[in-house]
């Protein structure tokens, strides 16, 4: 399998937040792989990286970083593939990280989830390449319908919750 998109971490101790996309690329048959790679200690290999992704067959780039959270637009500058940051908690509850990731300069773009939102990049990864690949497409909207039974079922759940003045 080629992969399709490309799951970068500054560290193996962001693995724990960004499985949550591994495992929701999985669920959607998605080929993807996974990496470390600090924009600090390695920056070479990152942009060495970033510019070789596209012609190796990579469609988005998902990159998660803490504390000093420069990975993902170190990546954005050295590709024209999205690039999706997951700022990862750290710091200052992972603000630091977020701001980190959204404030780029003109020209240089990264979508930005919230703090240790690695599915949501996922699943915008698949939104975006849902729109070329009609199977994928139903994939998630099947994803998204059980999104919505989920809530539906709990409301019913909800209902049968008695409280002395609870009115519904």
């Amino acid at each position: 399998m080629t992969p399709l998109v490309s799951i970068i971490m500054g560290s193996t101790s962001d693995l724990p937040v960004m499985e949550k996309a591994c495992k929701f690329l999985d669920e959607m048959q998605v080929p993807f792989e996974v990496n470390a790679l600090s924009a600090h200690r390695t920056p070479d290999a990152v942009e060495a990286f970033a510019r070789g992704a596209k012609d190796r067959g990579i469609k988005v780039i998902i990159a998660g970083a803490g504390m000093a959270a420069a990975l993902p637009g170190v990546i954005a500058a050295s590709t024209t593939l999205p690039v999706i940051g997951v700022p990862i908690k750290g710091m200052l509850d992972g603000l630091d990280a977020m701001l980190s990731i959204i404030q780029m300069p003109p020209g240089i773009p990264v979508a930005t989830v919230g703090v240790n939102g690695a599915q949501n990049a996922a699943i915008l990864a698949v939104e975006m390449m849902a729109l070329a690949d009609e199977q994928l497409a139903a994939r998630l909207a099947a994803y998204k319908d059980g999104l919505k039974a989920k809530i539906e079922k709990a409301n019913q759940d909800l209902a049968e919750v008695k409280y002395a003045f609870k009115t519904n």
